[in-house]
């Protein structure tokens, strides 16, 4: 069983450069998913120390543009249309896939950071025509794209979260990735719009994606948590849902069983509202999805319930307090799931409510 605060290893790269590569401007890459860029705003925030006057821009696919929205720092998104091209036909693919790379080289920039490690991302590097390429050596980059690197990123331990990985190529740069969350710049507009919603809140999140339902927990055990919560805490919960109708009906089942402990949280149409809902609460709970690295993001701390997926891997950021609650049943991780999720039936509501207690009796970080 893993049960305590989150705490994972310090990547170390192997070797770091003498001094960071010179450079007015750069790229930064990481193409998806909406959870793994979330996580990449932690070492832009390394990046841009090391390089405050220097033009940065991030290539994203348009599905996942949307994790940058807030973020301090940058100065353009580079959207690839993922989408357009996967409905069009081969030939019309690589036009525009061409059609692309000439816009990138376009803008000549001078060093390119591949967050990403893949074969797609490595060759969008390379077509743009940067003389100097950052990306992970082979064993985290996969799919051949370390070949096509002109810096590599070698670290120890390789069994680390995807927070200290992207560390460990800041720091072979020279810099490191500051210990608090970078900041955020949310509009005036957003916090008008959720001004209804209750301030210190515990936010519970039952859903996740579709396509990983088995990462879920029961409804009514988010509903036991939320009646303790407020039995023996003295406080309420919101209960927030994702833009599946599976998601909102999983979210009102919570509030409906939970008996005047819960109410539902309004929609959140983009991720800046769902960035201020979380800045106004004090602690989230929910299992390994977007959301609980949003919430780390927003500075709050997090109740992470892991069932298949690794703990350290997918930890939550180390800069704010957290609890990993994990029990091993045999068979996971695994990365495919199951739909009897045994390994997420073992984490037991007490469980929760004793790392809940033990994160909202602390002092809470100001932001």
């Amino acid at each position: 069983m893993h049960d305590g605060f989150a705490d994972t290893p310090h990547a170390e790269p192997l070797r770091r450069l003498p001094h960071p590569p010179p450079a007015e401007r750069i790229l930064v890459i990481r193409l998806g998913a909406v959870g793994d860029v979330v996580r990449t705003r932690f070492a832009f925030a390394g990046v841009r120390a090391l390089y405050p006057r220097a033009q940065i821009d991030w290539l994203v696919e348009d599905r996942a543009a949307s994790a940058l929205d807030g973020i301090v720092g940058l100065d353009s998104v580079l959207r690839l249309p993922r989408r357009g091209l996967l409905r069009e036909r081969p030939l019309g693919s690589l036009g525009r896939l061409a059609a692309f790379a000439r816009e990138l080289r376009a803008r000549r920039y001078d060093l390119v950071l591949d967050f990403h490690g893949i074969l797609k991302s490595a060759l969008l590097a390379r077509a743009s025509g940067t003389p100097i390429s950052v990306g992970f050596e082979t064993g985290v980059a996969r799919e051949g794209s370390a070949r096509l690197y002109t810096e590599r990123v070698a670290f120890r331990p390789l069994h680390t979260s995807r927070f200290e990985r992207n560390a460990a190529l800041v720091r072979f740069l020279g810099g490191d990735v500051p210990d608090d969350p970078p900041p955020l710049e949310l509009p005036d507009r957003v916090a008008r719009e959720l001004a209804s919603v209750p301030s210190g809140s515990i936010v519970l999140h039952p859903g996740t994606s579709p396509e990983t339902r088995y990462k879920r927990w029961d409804p009514d055990r988010y509903a036991e948590v939320a009646t303790a919560l407020q039995e023996r805490l003295g406080f309420d919960s919101l209960v927030t849902w994702g833009p599946e109708d599976e998601e909102r009906a999983s979210a009102e089942r919570v509030v409906a069983a939970a008996g005047g402990a819960a109410r539902l949280a309004p929609e959140t149409p983009t991720i800046l509202h769902v960035l201020e809902l979380l800045r106004r609460s004090r602690l989230y709970v929910g299992s390994d999805s977007g959301p609980m690295h949003l919430a780390s993001l927003a500075g709050i701390p997090v109740v992470a319930l892991f069932g298949p997926t690794d703990p350290v891997e997918n930890a939550p950021f180390g800069g704010l307090p957290a609890r990993v609650l994990r029990r091993d049943v045999g068979c996971n991780p695994c990365r495919e799931g199951c739909p009897a999720r045994p390994c997420m039936a073992a984490i037991a509501v007490e469980s929760v409510l004793e790392a809940a207690h033990a994160l909202v009796a602390r002092p809470l970080p100001l932001y």
